[in-house]
Protein backbone atom coordinates (compact mmCIF):
# COMPACT_ATOMS: atom_id res chain seq x y z
CA UNK A 1 0.00 0.00 0.00
CA UNK A 2 1.35 3.67 -0.65
CA UNK A 3 0.19 6.77 0.21
CA UNK A 4 -0.90 9.74 -1.86
CA UNK A 5 1.50 12.85 -1.50
CA UNK A 6 0.07 15.90 -0.29
CA UNK A 7 -0.21 18.42 -2.94
CA UNK A 8 2.24 21.21 -1.02
CA UNK A 9 4.69 18.36 -0.69
CA UNK A 10 4.52 17.14 -4.31
CA UNK A 11 5.12 20.64 -5.21
CA UNK A 12 7.69 21.59 -3.06
CA UNK A 13 8.95 18.14 -4.56
CA UNK A 14 8.33 19.33 -8.21
CA UNK A 15 10.35 22.85 -7.76
CA UNK A 16 13.40 21.10 -6.49
CA UNK A 17 13.26 18.34 -8.84
CA UNK A 18 13.03 21.30 -11.81
CA UNK A 19 15.72 23.49 -10.44
CA UNK A 20 17.99 20.58 -10.28
CA UNK A 21 16.90 19.30 -13.44
CA UNK A 22 17.73 22.79 -15.33
CA UNK A 23 20.68 23.41 -13.57
CA UNK A 24 23.15 20.59 -13.34
CA UNK A 25 25.67 22.61 -11.24
CA UNK A 26 23.32 23.99 -8.56
CA UNK A 27 23.91 23.28 -5.36
CA UNK A 28 20.94 23.87 -2.61
CA UNK A 29 21.95 25.47 0.58
CA UNK A 30 18.59 25.87 2.13
CA UNK A 31 16.91 22.67 3.22
CA UNK A 32 17.16 21.51 6.66
CA UNK A 33 13.91 24.19 7.39
CA UNK A 34 11.85 21.31 5.21
CA UNK A 35 13.26 18.45 7.04
CA UNK A 36 11.18 19.52 9.89
CA UNK A 37 7.97 21.30 8.72
CA UNK A 38 4.78 19.84 10.51
CA UNK A 39 3.78 18.53 7.06
CA UNK A 40 6.00 16.63 5.82
CA UNK A 41 6.72 15.09 9.38
CA UNK A 42 3.54 13.90 9.66
CA UNK A 43 3.46 12.34 5.98
CA UNK A 44 6.65 11.18 7.07
CA UNK A 45 5.13 9.27 9.78
CA UNK A 46 2.49 7.96 8.00
CA UNK A 47 4.99 6.84 5.31
CA UNK A 48 6.84 4.69 7.86
CA UNK A 49 3.65 3.36 9.04
CA UNK A 50 2.91 2.14 5.63
CA UNK A 51 6.04 0.30 5.10
CA UNK A 52 5.22 -1.57 8.82
CA UNK A 53 8.73 -3.29 10.40
CA UNK A 54 9.59 -3.66 13.60
CA UNK A 55 10.53 -1.58 16.59
CA UNK A 56 14.44 -0.45 16.91
CA UNK A 57 16.47 -0.68 20.17
CA UNK A 58 13.77 1.45 22.33
CA UNK A 59 11.16 -1.24 21.60
CA UNK A 60 8.56 1.56 20.38
CA UNK A 61 5.48 0.33 18.28
CA UNK A 62 3.37 2.41 15.99
CA UNK A 63 0.46 0.97 18.36
CA UNK A 64 2.22 2.48 21.57
CA UNK A 65 2.79 5.76 19.88
CA UNK A 66 -1.06 6.13 18.93
CA UNK A 67 -1.86 5.19 22.13
CA UNK A 68 -0.58 7.99 23.45
CA UNK A 69 -0.36 11.71 21.63
CA UNK A 70 0.61 11.40 17.79
CA UNK A 71 0.92 15.06 17.32
CA UNK A 72 2.56 15.71 20.95
CA UNK A 73 5.22 12.82 19.48
CA UNK A 74 5.83 14.24 16.41
CA UNK A 75 6.42 18.14 17.75
CA UNK A 76 9.03 16.40 19.70
CA UNK A 77 10.93 15.38 16.81
CA UNK A 78 10.21 18.63 15.64
CA UNK A 79 11.59 20.14 18.53
CA UNK A 80 14.80 18.22 18.31
CA UNK A 81 15.07 19.44 14.93
CA UNK A 82 15.18 22.90 15.03
CA UNK A 83 16.71 22.85 18.19
CA UNK A 84 19.73 20.68 16.84
CA UNK A 85 19.83 18.36 19.03
CA UNK A 86 18.73 15.37 17.25
CA UNK A 87 20.76 12.04 18.12
CA UNK A 88 19.76 9.26 16.37
CA UNK A 89 19.58 6.03 18.29
CA UNK A 90 22.01 2.80 17.49
CA UNK A 91 20.05 0.28 15.07
CA UNK A 92 19.03 -2.59 15.80
CA UNK A 93 20.83 -5.69 13.57
CA UNK A 94 18.92 -8.98 12.89
CA UNK A 95 20.26 -11.72 10.60
CA UNK A 96 17.81 -12.33 7.45
CA UNK A 97 18.38 -15.97 5.75
CA UNK A 98 19.73 -15.08 2.15
CA UNK A 99 18.31 -16.62 -1.18
CA UNK A 100 21.36 -18.12 -1.99
CA UNK A 101 21.99 -19.61 1.17
CA UNK A 102 24.00 -17.71 4.36
CA UNK A 103 22.40 -14.56 6.22
CA UNK A 104 22.67 -10.95 5.49
CA UNK A 105 22.71 -8.26 8.11
CA UNK A 106 19.47 -5.91 8.23
CA UNK A 107 19.16 -2.46 10.47
CA UNK A 108 16.62 -1.76 11.93
CA UNK A 109 16.73 1.91 13.24
CA UNK A 110 13.96 3.19 15.47
CA UNK A 111 10.37 4.79 14.28
CA UNK A 112 11.65 8.13 16.01
CA UNK A 113 15.00 7.77 13.24
CA UNK A 114 12.61 6.25 11.03
CA UNK A 115 10.39 9.21 10.47
CA UNK A 116 13.03 11.62 10.42
CA UNK A 117 15.15 9.81 7.37
CA UNK A 118 11.87 9.78 5.88
CA UNK A 119 11.36 13.48 6.24
CA UNK A 120 14.76 14.35 5.12
CA UNK A 121 14.32 11.44 2.09
CA UNK A 122 11.26 13.38 0.63
CA UNK A 123 12.55 17.10 0.17
CA UNK A 124 16.43 15.09 -1.12
CA UNK A 125 15.52 12.02 -3.77
CA UNK A 126 13.67 14.81 -6.20
CA UNK A 127 17.46 16.42 -6.44
CA UNK A 128 18.96 13.32 -6.58
CA UNK A 129 16.22 11.92 -8.52
CA UNK A 130 17.05 14.64 -11.76
CA UNK A 131 20.87 13.59 -11.88
CA UNK A 132 20.40 9.65 -11.55
CA UNK A 133 21.14 8.35 -14.97
CA UNK A 134 18.28 6.27 -16.95
CA UNK A 135 20.14 2.68 -16.79
CA UNK A 136 19.17 3.05 -13.06
CA UNK A 137 15.74 1.75 -12.36
CA UNK A 138 15.75 0.19 -8.36
CA UNK A 139 14.24 2.23 -5.90
CA UNK A 140 13.12 5.04 -7.82
CA UNK A 141 9.64 6.97 -8.18
CA UNK A 142 7.74 5.51 -11.53
CA UNK A 143 10.49 2.80 -11.82
CA UNK A 144 10.38 -0.55 -10.93
CA UNK A 145 12.07 -4.27 -11.26
CA UNK A 146 9.80 -4.84 -14.09
CA UNK A 147 10.87 -1.92 -16.08
CA UNK A 148 14.66 -3.18 -15.39
CA UNK A 149 13.61 -6.61 -16.88
CA UNK A 150 11.48 -5.88 -20.16
CA UNK A 151 15.00 -3.52 -20.56
CA UNK A 152 17.08 -6.73 -20.57
CA UNK A 153 15.03 -8.65 -22.40
CA UNK A 154 14.51 -5.80 -25.02
CA UNK A 155 18.52 -5.36 -25.32
CA UNK A 156 18.72 -9.37 -25.78
CA UNK A 157 16.07 -9.01 -28.54
CA UNK A 158 17.96 -6.53 -30.88
CA UNK A 159 21.26 -8.44 -30.55
CA UNK A 160 23.05 -7.41 -26.87
CA UNK A 161 23.56 -11.43 -26.63
CA UNK A 162 27.45 -10.83 -25.09
CA UNK A 163 26.60 -10.19 -21.47
CA UNK A 164 28.45 -9.93 -18.01
CA UNK A 165 27.08 -11.02 -15.77
CA UNK A 166 28.42 -8.96 -12.22
CA UNK A 167 28.13 -9.40 -9.06
CA UNK A 168 29.02 -6.92 -6.06
CA UNK A 169 30.89 -8.09 -2.77
CA UNK A 170 28.80 -6.80 -0.13
CA UNK A 171 27.97 -3.16 -2.07
CA UNK A 172 26.01 -1.53 0.50
CA UNK A 173 28.51 -2.35 3.32
CA UNK A 174 31.36 -1.29 1.24
CA UNK A 175 30.32 2.39 -0.10
CA UNK A 176 33.25 4.63 1.30
CA UNK A 177 31.65 7.22 3.52
CA UNK A 178 34.25 9.96 2.36
CA UNK A 179 33.56 9.86 -1.87
CA UNK A 180 29.80 8.96 -0.84
CA UNK A 181 29.52 12.19 1.27
CA UNK A 182 31.49 13.73 -1.49
CA UNK A 183 28.95 12.98 -4.10
CA UNK A 184 25.94 14.42 -1.77
CA UNK A 185 27.94 17.60 -1.22
CA UNK A 186 28.19 18.17 -5.47
CA UNK A 187 24.60 18.70 -4.82
CA UNK A 188 24.01 19.69 -1.04
CA UNK A 189 25.51 22.69 0.78
CA UNK A 190 23.29 23.01 3.57
CA UNK A 191 25.66 21.83 6.80
CA UNK A 192 22.81 21.16 8.90
CA UNK A 193 21.52 18.70 6.15
CA UNK A 194 25.12 16.93 5.63
CA UNK A 195 25.45 16.55 9.47
CA UNK A 196 22.08 14.21 9.43
CA UNK A 197 23.34 12.10 6.85
CA UNK A 198 26.73 11.76 8.47
CA UNK A 199 25.30 11.01 11.57
CA UNK A 200 23.19 7.97 10.17
CA UNK A 201 26.09 6.24 8.52
CA UNK A 202 27.88 6.62 11.81
CA UNK A 203 25.39 5.10 13.77
CA UNK A 204 26.48 2.46 16.05
CA UNK A 205 25.07 -0.88 15.49
CA UNK A 206 23.61 -3.25 18.16
CA UNK A 207 23.47 -6.79 18.58
CA UNK A 208 22.79 -9.20 20.99
CA UNK A 209 23.57 -12.97 21.44
CA UNK A 210 21.55 -15.81 22.74
CA UNK A 211 21.55 -14.34 26.19
CA UNK A 212 20.48 -10.92 25.59
CA UNK A 213 24.03 -9.30 26.08
CA UNK A 214 24.38 -6.64 24.39
CA UNK A 215 27.25 -4.96 22.24
CA UNK A 216 27.51 -2.20 20.02
CA UNK A 217 29.76 -1.89 16.91
CA UNK A 218 30.52 0.45 14.26
CA UNK A 219 30.20 4.06 15.36
CA UNK A 220 32.14 7.17 15.05
CA UNK A 221 35.05 4.82 13.72
CA UNK A 222 32.49 3.16 10.96
CA UNK A 223 34.13 4.74 7.48
CA UNK A 224 32.19 2.27 5.06
CA UNK A 225 28.67 1.43 4.46
CA UNK A 226 24.88 2.61 4.11
CA UNK A 227 23.52 0.65 6.94
CA UNK A 228 20.62 -1.47 5.00
CA UNK A 229 17.43 -1.14 6.44
CA UNK A 230 17.12 2.85 6.92
CA UNK A 231 14.86 4.62 5.21
CA UNK A 232 18.09 6.87 3.58
CA UNK A 233 20.03 4.25 2.65
CA UNK A 234 18.47 3.47 -0.97
CA UNK A 235 18.37 6.88 -2.04
CA UNK A 236 22.55 7.05 -0.78
CA UNK A 237 23.42 3.17 -2.44
CA UNK A 238 21.73 5.20 -5.77
CA UNK A 239 23.46 8.16 -5.36
CA UNK A 240 26.98 6.34 -5.42
CA UNK A 241 26.44 3.78 -8.22
CA UNK A 242 25.68 6.76 -10.40
CA UNK A 243 29.18 7.26 -10.74
CA UNK A 244 29.88 4.25 -12.05
CA UNK A 245 26.78 4.61 -14.27
CA UNK A 246 27.76 8.60 -15.20
CA UNK A 247 31.65 7.84 -16.16
CA UNK A 248 30.09 4.77 -18.00
CA UNK A 249 28.07 7.62 -20.55
CA UNK A 250 30.82 10.23 -20.18
CA UNK A 251 33.82 8.14 -21.20
CA UNK A 252 31.81 7.00 -24.70
CA UNK A 253 31.76 3.17 -23.07
CA UNK A 254 27.81 2.70 -25.02
CA UNK A 255 29.70 3.58 -28.46
CA UNK A 256 33.29 2.06 -28.25
CA UNK A 257 31.92 -1.03 -26.65
CA UNK A 258 28.78 -1.13 -28.54
CA UNK A 259 26.98 -2.00 -24.27
CA UNK A 260 24.31 -0.66 -22.56
CA UNK A 261 23.92 -1.22 -18.70
CA UNK A 262 20.84 -2.11 -16.97
CA UNK A 263 21.16 -1.32 -12.85
CA UNK A 264 18.71 -2.23 -10.07
CA UNK A 265 20.41 -1.26 -6.86
CA UNK A 266 23.51 -3.18 -6.66
CA UNK A 267 22.64 -5.69 -9.10
CA UNK A 268 23.41 -5.24 -12.94
CA UNK A 269 24.21 -6.59 -16.51
CA UNK A 270 26.07 -5.07 -19.30
CA UNK A 271 24.51 -6.50 -22.30
CA UNK A 272 26.82 -6.25 -25.41
CA UNK A 273 27.53 -7.22 -29.26
CA UNK A 274 30.60 -9.62 -29.00
CA UNK A 275 32.78 -7.13 -26.63
CA UNK A 276 32.30 -8.06 -22.88
CA UNK A 277 35.86 -8.64 -22.25
CA UNK A 278 36.12 -5.66 -22.61
CA UNK A 279 33.34 -4.16 -20.93
CA UNK A 280 33.81 -6.34 -17.84
CA UNK A 281 37.56 -5.69 -17.58
CA UNK A 282 37.09 -1.85 -17.76
CA UNK A 283 34.16 -1.96 -15.09
CA UNK A 284 36.55 -3.95 -12.87
CA UNK A 285 39.18 -1.20 -12.98
CA UNK A 286 36.39 1.71 -12.28
CA UNK A 287 34.79 -0.29 -9.92
CA UNK A 288 38.45 -0.68 -7.88
CA UNK A 289 38.48 3.42 -8.04
CA UNK A 290 35.49 3.51 -6.52
CA UNK A 291 36.32 1.37 -3.47
CA UNK A 292 34.24 -1.59 -4.60
CA UNK A 293 35.19 -5.14 -5.49
CA UNK A 294 33.41 -7.13 -8.19
CA UNK A 295 32.47 -10.63 -6.40
CA UNK A 296 34.86 -12.57 -9.14
CA UNK A 297 33.27 -16.16 -8.25
CA UNK A 298 30.09 -14.40 -8.98
CA UNK A 299 30.75 -12.44 -11.93
CA UNK A 300 30.90 -13.97 -15.38
CA UNK A 301 30.59 -13.78 -19.22
CA UNK A 302 27.58 -15.58 -20.87
CA UNK A 303 26.51 -15.84 -24.83
CA UNK A 304 22.98 -15.57 -24.06
CA UNK A 305 22.08 -17.42 -27.24
CA UNK A 306 23.57 -20.02 -25.82
CA UNK A 307 23.27 -19.93 -22.33
CA UNK A 308 20.98 -18.65 -20.04
CA UNK A 309 22.26 -16.21 -16.99
CA UNK A 310 20.22 -14.49 -14.09
CA UNK A 311 18.75 -11.37 -13.34
CA UNK A 312 16.50 -10.17 -10.52
CA UNK A 313 15.17 -13.63 -10.18
CA UNK A 314 14.18 -14.22 -14.31
CA UNK A 315 16.60 -16.31 -16.31
CA UNK A 316 17.11 -14.62 -19.57
CA UNK A 317 18.69 -16.38 -22.47
CA UNK A 318 17.67 -19.34 -25.08
CA UNK A 319 13.65 -20.83 -24.16
CA UNK A 320 12.14 -23.78 -26.66
CA UNK A 321 8.52 -23.27 -27.90
CA UNK A 322 7.20 -26.58 -26.59
CA UNK A 323 4.52 -26.91 -29.62
CA UNK A 324 7.27 -26.92 -32.71
CA UNK A 325 10.29 -26.87 -30.44
CA UNK A 326 11.56 -23.53 -31.96
CA UNK A 327 13.93 -21.85 -29.68
CA UNK A 328 13.87 -18.07 -29.10
CA UNK A 329 14.97 -15.72 -26.42
CA UNK A 330 13.09 -15.65 -23.84
CA UNK A 331 12.87 -14.53 -20.25
CA UNK A 332 11.14 -16.74 -17.70
CA UNK A 333 11.07 -17.45 -13.71
CA UNK A 334 14.30 -18.77 -12.14
CA UNK A 335 14.57 -22.16 -10.79
CA UNK A 336 15.98 -20.29 -7.51
CA UNK A 337 12.81 -18.16 -7.65
CA UNK A 338 10.58 -21.16 -8.00
CA UNK A 339 12.51 -23.27 -5.28
CA UNK A 340 12.33 -20.12 -2.99
CA UNK A 341 8.70 -19.63 -3.59
CA UNK A 342 8.41 -23.52 -2.65
CA UNK A 343 10.23 -22.77 0.68
CA UNK A 344 7.70 -20.34 1.79
CA UNK A 345 4.91 -22.88 0.53
CA UNK A 346 6.05 -25.87 2.72
CA UNK A 347 7.34 -23.26 5.97
CA UNK A 348 3.19 -22.24 6.36
CA UNK A 349 1.79 -25.81 5.31
CA UNK A 350 3.65 -27.55 8.26
CA UNK A 351 1.76 -29.60 10.77
CA UNK A 352 2.38 -27.47 13.60
CA UNK A 353 0.18 -24.72 12.15
CA UNK A 354 -2.72 -25.10 13.26
CA UNK A 355 -4.54 -21.92 12.34
CA UNK A 356 -8.57 -22.86 10.84
CA UNK A 357 -8.20 -23.24 6.97
CA UNK A 358 -9.98 -20.03 5.88
CA UNK A 359 -6.74 -18.14 7.30
CA UNK A 360 -4.08 -20.44 6.39
CA UNK A 361 -5.58 -20.55 2.79
CA UNK A 362 -5.96 -16.51 2.52
CA UNK A 363 -2.18 -16.62 3.93
CA UNK A 364 -1.39 -18.67 0.62
CA UNK A 365 -3.10 -16.89 -1.25
CA UNK A 366 -1.32 -13.72 -1.00
CA UNK A 367 1.34 -15.32 -1.55
CA UNK A 368 1.08 -16.83 -4.56
CA UNK A 369 -0.65 -13.67 -5.73
CA UNK A 370 2.48 -11.42 -4.86
CA UNK A 371 4.74 -13.58 -6.60
CA UNK A 372 2.62 -14.56 -9.77
CA UNK A 373 2.62 -10.11 -9.55
CA UNK A 374 6.39 -9.88 -10.19
CA UNK A 375 6.50 -12.98 -12.13
CA UNK A 376 4.18 -12.04 -14.33
CA UNK A 377 6.42 -10.93 -17.40
CA UNK A 378 7.90 -13.65 -20.14
CA UNK A 379 7.48 -17.19 -20.67
CA UNK A 380 5.83 -18.56 -17.33
CA UNK A 381 3.46 -21.64 -17.67
CA UNK A 382 6.25 -24.27 -16.57
CA UNK A 383 6.73 -22.21 -13.52
CA UNK A 384 3.59 -22.06 -12.85
CA UNK A 385 2.55 -25.15 -13.51
CA UNK A 386 5.72 -26.46 -11.08
CA UNK A 387 4.32 -24.16 -8.65
CA UNK A 388 0.75 -25.68 -9.01
CA UNK A 389 1.69 -29.04 -8.97
CA UNK A 390 3.73 -27.98 -5.47
CA UNK A 391 0.87 -26.50 -4.05
CA UNK A 392 -1.30 -28.90 -4.55
CA UNK A 393 0.73 -31.33 -3.07
CA UNK A 394 1.68 -29.69 -0.26
CA UNK A 395 -2.44 -28.73 0.78
CA UNK A 396 -3.68 -32.29 0.27
CA UNK A 397 -0.64 -33.44 2.80
CA UNK A 398 -1.50 -30.33 5.15
CA UNK A 399 -5.32 -31.27 5.42
CA UNK A 400 -4.60 -35.11 5.40
CA UNK A 401 -2.54 -35.07 8.49
CA UNK A 402 -5.31 -32.46 10.13
CA UNK A 403 -8.24 -34.10 9.04
CA UNK A 404 -6.72 -38.17 9.41
CA UNK A 405 -7.84 -38.93 5.82
CA UNK A 406 -7.04 -41.96 4.34
CA UNK A 407 -4.25 -42.83 2.61
CA UNK A 408 -2.69 -39.87 0.66
CA UNK A 409 -5.50 -37.67 0.49
CA UNK A 410 -5.79 -37.93 -3.40
CA UNK A 411 -9.25 -38.30 -3.17
CA UNK A 412 -10.64 -36.40 -0.51
CA UNK A 413 -8.14 -33.78 -2.05
CA UNK A 414 -8.64 -34.02 -5.49
CA UNK A 415 -7.35 -31.39 -8.07
CA UNK A 416 -10.70 -29.63 -7.99
CA UNK A 417 -11.59 -30.00 -4.72
CA UNK A 418 -8.14 -28.44 -3.37
CA UNK A 419 -8.17 -25.32 -6.66
CA UNK A 420 -12.24 -25.13 -6.20
CA UNK A 421 -14.36 -25.26 -3.41
CA UNK A 422 -11.21 -25.00 -0.75
CA UNK A 423 -10.49 -21.42 -2.85
CA UNK A 424 -6.68 -22.44 -3.64
CA UNK A 425 -5.49 -19.84 -6.06
CA UNK A 426 -3.88 -22.10 -9.31
CA UNK A 427 -1.39 -19.96 -10.83
CA UNK A 428 -2.22 -21.18 -14.67
CA UNK A 429 -5.58 -18.94 -14.35
CA UNK A 430 -3.66 -15.53 -13.55
CA UNK A 431 -1.86 -13.30 -15.72
CA UNK A 432 -2.94 -15.35 -19.45
CA UNK A 433 -1.08 -13.35 -21.96
CA UNK A 434 0.67 -13.49 -25.34
CA UNK A 435 4.74 -15.05 -25.50
CA UNK A 436 7.52 -12.78 -25.66
CA UNK A 437 9.72 -13.95 -28.38
CA UNK A 438 13.18 -13.04 -30.78
CA UNK A 439 13.84 -13.56 -34.02
CA UNK A 440 16.07 -16.65 -35.45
Amino acid sequence: MSLQTPVKIRMLQRKLYLKAKEEPTYRFYLLYDKVYREDILAHAYHQAKTNHGAPGVDGQTFEMIESGDLEKWLEGIRKELRGKTYQPQPVRRVMIPKPGGGERPLGIPTIWDRVVQTAAKLVLEPIFEADLEPEAYGYRPKRSAHDAIKKVHKLLCEGYTDVVDADLSKYFDTIPHCHLIHSVARRIVDRNVLHLLKMWLKVPVEERDEKGNRRLTGGRKNTCGTPQGGVVSPVLANLYMNRFLKYWRMSGQKERLQAQVVNYADDFVILSRGKAGQALNWTRGVMTKLGLTLNEAKTSIKEARKESFSFLGYTFGPHHYRKDGHWYLGASPSKKSVARLRGKVGDLLKPSNVAPWPEVRDKLNSMLQGWAAYFSYGTRLMAYRAVDNYVLDRVRHFLKRRHKAPSRGAIRYSDGVVFGELGVLRLRHVHVGTLPSASK
